[in-house]
């Protein structure tokens, strides 16, 4: 399956009011200088090659120059805004050296190239289609996931910052066999990443939606695995498609994982990152609860999506709760509450 197959099953959902006001609440909210329909304003393209004169899939846009001026100066505001909370102080270090379109993808992105001319380091950030599953899967990265992410939105367009690290499909290919890989903590990390996506339900972690960070450690390197996709947050139907163990392109490091880890190791690293997920409902209850109410309230997913996840999960889990879920939100609440035995998480009406 390529990936234009796999993107055109995805429904980009609007914003509803009550997120809008959560975002707002939370200043992830805010009038921005550039939106997505700006960046469609062009004059050319052409495709962008890698270093080995392949084809990336991403195109180069090119802008009257009158016009690209002004969007390269708000593209500048947007990125310290991303970076540095708003501090225009570092824009005349700055220039956009190119914006990038994807031709694939649900929210069809641009990539916005910022480079330091005193220094030519460079930085990415990306302009988007608001979407709100993939909103509400940014959110619930920030609150449950180690990781920070900074986002912001405006109206109909969503921008985020680059989240640093080698692809997965990268690292597979050209770091699982190095010499200096630590393969026990790699193994460690990635049950984890898998445990963390299918308790608050994000889908399709394919190794290229997800990038390891390697860390030198003071002995060997030290892993962490990120998503970088959150349009897949409990959008599908299928169980197993919120655990990346079952995709055929993470296969080499599951099979890592089964030759190093015994069952009995592999459930203690579960319950260690259910317990550090726990230990981060309770330092943001209140935003949490919120979150909750405004996604207990959306259409995020189709109505035969929806009876096949909670069909799915009620089995396994061997609660009938899960087939009273109205929505997709509920489903995913759930299944926070019911893995992390946090049964005041549940969506309300469910508890009766």
């Amino acid at each position: 399956m390529t990936k234009d197959n796999i993107q055109q099953k995805k429904i980009i959902y609007p914003v509803s009011g009550l997120l809008r006001e959560y975002l707002g609440h939370y200043k992830r909210e805010m009038a921005l200088p550039v939106g997505y329909d700006n960046l469609l304003q062009t004059v050319d393209s052409y495709p962008l090659m890698n270093e080995m004169n392949e084809d990336t899939l991403w195109q180069t846009m090119v802008y009257d120059q009158h016009y690209g001026r002004e969007i390269f100066e708000g593209l500048k505001q947007i990125y310290v805004l991303l970076r540095s909370g708003g501090d225009k102080k570092i824009l005349p270090n700055l220039y956009v050296d190119r914006v990038d379109y994807c031709t694939f993808g649900n929210t069809k992105p641009f990539r916005v190239r910022i480079v330091n001319q005193y220094n030519d380091n460079h930085d990415y950030f990306y302009v988007k289609k608001a979407d709100a599953s993939r909103i509400y899967g940014l959110e619930l990265e920030q609150l449950l996931s180690p990781n920070e992410i900074n986002f912001h939105v405006d109206r109909e367009t969503l921008v985020e910052e680059h989240i640093i690290g080698v692809p997965g499909d990268d690292f597979i290919n050209n770091f699982l066999s190095r010499e200096d890989l630590n393969e026990v903590r790699l193994a460690k990390e990635f049950i984890k990443f898998n445990e963390r996506c299918f308790v608050r339900l994000l889908g399709d972690m394919r190794a290229y939606n997800y990038v390891v960070e390697m860390t030198p450690d003071f002995e060997q390197n030290q892993y962490r695995v990120r998503a970088i996709d959150f349009d897949q947050q409990c959008y599908e139907g299928r169980r197993s498609f919120y655990l990346p163990q079952f995709f055929k392109n993470n296969l080499p490091v599951v099979d890592l994982c089964s030759n190093l880890i015994n069952v009995e190791t592999s459930h203690q690293y579960q319950r260690e990152e259910r317990t550090l997920i726990k230990r981060r409902f309770n330092v943001s209850p209140t935003r949490i609860k919120s979150l909750r109410e405004c996604m207990c309230e959306e259409t995020i997913s189709s109505d035969e999506k929806l009876s096949q996840l909670r069909s799915g999960l009620a089995r396994m889990h061997k609660d009938e709760r899960f087939e009273q879920c109205r929505n997709m939100g509920e489903v995913t609440f759930l299944n926070i509450a019911v893995a992390l035995d946090l049964e005041e998480e549940a969506p309300s009406r469910l508890l009766s």
